[in-house]
């Protein structure tokens, strides 16, 4: 939600802060501005809708100066108006925000009594006027910061300037992230690495309740309460060049082509074929601990949640453990019942949502320990878990996943098959078949991925399609929600994803000669059950779109449109299946002239609740 951009030091800033933006407008696009301090004035502008419109904007007028700050927003609090658009000012402070201040009508009424005029909608403002009242009141620029986010209740990730303090930039941060870049004299303030990382690779990540106070001569680390803090410098080695389109249309069907390498990197390193385990450098448990666990419960959001679903079936199966699946923003508000015995399990491709770093407390608090699964290195949930598995994805723009989905996947089988011979459900000659198997995988993505023109002439057929219906057992029952979250995602097409076995308690009604239904009929133990499904479709006039097992003559048949996917084993199928509904996706939102990349009311890291 929202992206954020500070600059100090002895370049212009709006050519900066601009570029850090464009590089975070997938946290937001509902508007955008920047605002510089020159010559002890704050310089403000601010556009309804994409970054472009700014980019205009500040071309048509331009904006000058060596200190400031930049904002993308997704609203939350207001409507995607320019008076909404951040910054926003009050007196000599100027601040951009992402976060939820809960606690901001109370805020708001209060400092009306006293004689405030607010200008937005949006509860960022009440941060302006709270700072701006503490400097009325006598306190200096830093020091009414600090007062200020004692009274605020709720997350912020701030980047504050000051006219009366032309030199100074001060950054907070609290259940929403911002790191800190290091330059050569110079200071950059960001809300994820991307945004800075052609600036400098020198990086620091505040915790909560922490601020950085930037001048001239240097940066000063401390907690809101003024304790000085000591912290690391961390060194990402990631390309800039990685954020770049590389020739292809846009940055999703990019994201999807790069999946085998993704996964290889995931893998690499990791697994142990000849003693048929895996070592994951950051799991932070021992076998003993892990063979004292009596349950692992699951926690993740939208995609993510699916992929959980998927581990659910690997671990169960696999190791022989009761799994449970939450939905995050459920999880700490019906009282779950974990203990010492619990492992919490928790999802995240950002590390950075809201609901999912908040049952990690929620578990830690009831005694439990969490294993963490994401993307972003020394991200929120990876600094607070005990231990951590980390995807090997890389800079994911697209908004709706596709890498980190499937990379996710990987990462969870790596841990199936790690924890199944720590507790030693999984013998060693089976962990031999296991890892085979996920060798294999990049050659099949590579394989699956040469449907590509066929999915795009099917997508061609069924794109006018007001819904569409997505069916799968076992394994293949997440990959259909899945498929159906990436149609809704960027196509805006009504769609669904059920287990195949449910589909005659309440779907089979929808169906008609207009519905396409997307059918993953794979050559498992589900297969007759599943074709037997697809029978009961196609007699209600439903048109079949399969996704099959190479040489299934049945299933080509009987389908209207055939996808014929490479024959693997079951615990990697729902990986090879992900690649034709991506692509399917994809192409649909193309053909309705959608904006894949960046889908309405969407945003890649929902980091408040």
């Amino acid at each position: 939600m929202c992206g954020i951009v500070g600059y100090i030091g002895s370049q212009q800033a709006p050519p900066i802060i601009l570029d850090g933006l464009k590089r975070l407008e997938y946290r937001g696009y509902d508007s955008a501005g920047i605002c510089t301090i020159f010559a002890d004035c704050a310089d403000i502008r601010r556009s309804e809708g994409k970054l472009a419109n700014l980019v205009d904007l500040v071309g048509l007028i331009p904006i000058f100066g060596e200190i400031g700050i930049g904002h993308t927003r997704w609203a939350t609090h207001g409507k995607p108006t320019e008076i909404n658009a951040h910054p926003h000012q009050a007196g000599p402070i100027v601040l951009v925000h992402n976060g939820i201040i809960e606690n901001y009508i109370p805020l708001k009424s209060s400092l009306r009594e006293i004689g405030h005029t607010f200008k937005s909608e949006t509860d960022t403002e009440v941060i302006a006027h709270l700072i701006e009242q503490r400097m009325k009141d006598g306190a200096g620029f830093e020091e009414a910061v600090r007062q200020t986010l004692l009274q605020l209740k709720g997350a912020y990730a701030l980047c504050i300037v000051c006219e009366s303090e032309p030199d100074t930039m001060i950054a907070a941060k609290h259940g929403s992230p911002l790191v800190v870049g290091i330059g050569d004299g110079e200071y950059f303030v960001a809300s994820d690495i991307p945004a800075i990382l052609a600036q400098t690779r020198e990086m620091v990540f505040l915790e909560d309740r922490e601020i950085a106070v930037f001048r001239r001569d240097g940066v000063a680390f401390s907690t809101i309460t003024g304790e000085v803090l000591s912290k690391a410098t961390r060194h990402i080695d990631w390309s800039p060049l990685m954020a770049e389109k590389g020739g292809f249309r846009h940055f999703m069907l990019k994201e999807i082509f790069e999946q085998p390498r993704a996964v290889q990197d995931t893998m690499a390193g990791r697994l142990l074929e000849e003693e048929g385990n895996v070592y994951l450098e950051d799991l932070g448990l021992t076998d003993a601990e892990m063979a004292g666990f009596s349950r692992i419960c699951i926690v993740a959001c939208g995609t993510s949640w699916h992929a959980g679903l998927v581990g659910k079936f690997l671990l169960e199966e696999l190791c022989r453990i009761s799994v449970e699946v939450d939905i995050a923003s459920e999880f700490r508000y019906r009282n779950p019942v974990v203990s010492s015995g619990t492992l919490l399990l928790a999802i995240s491709q950002s590390g950075e949502t809201a609901d999912t770093l908040a049952a990690v407390r929620e578990a830690h608090g009831k005694g439990a320990k969490a294993i963490a699964i994401c993307n972003v290195v020394d991200s929120s949930i990876a600094r607070e878990a005990d231990g951590v598995v980390y995807t090997h994805a890389g800079l994911e723009i697209g908004v709706a996943s596709t890498k980190a989905f499937v990379t996710q996947l990987v990462a969870i089988s790596l841990f199936a098959l790690r924890f199944g011979r720590a507790t030693g459900a999984i013998s060693r000659e089976r962990g031999i078949e296991l890892t085979s198997s996920l060798l294999h995988l990049p050659a099949f993505i590579e394989e699956a991925l040469q449907l590509d023109t066929a999915v795009e002439s099917i997508a061609r057929r069924y794109h006018n399609s007001s819904d569409f219906l997505y069916l799968g057992r076992g394994y293949s029952y997440p990959i259909a929600l899945e498929g159906a979250l990436k149609l809704k995602e960027i196509s805006y097409i009504h769609a669904e994803g059920y287990p195949a076995g449910e589909m005659k308690h309440g779907p089979i009604a929808l169906i008609d000669e207009n519905m396409p239904v997307v059918m993953l009929v794979l050559r498992d133990r589900h297969y007759e059950k599943v074709v037997s499904n697809m029978e009961e479709v196609i007699a209600r006039g439903g048109r079949v779109i399969a996704l099959c097992s190479a040489g299934d003559s049945e299933t080509a048949q009987k389908a209207e449109a055939v996808l014929e996917l490479p024959s693997c084993a079951e615990i990697v199928a729902p990986i090879i299946l992900s690649i034709p509904l991506q692509l399917l996706a994809y192409h649909v939102s193309v053909l309705k002239g959608n904006d894949v990349d960046q889908p309405r009311n969407l945003a890649k890291s929902v980091t408040v609740e």
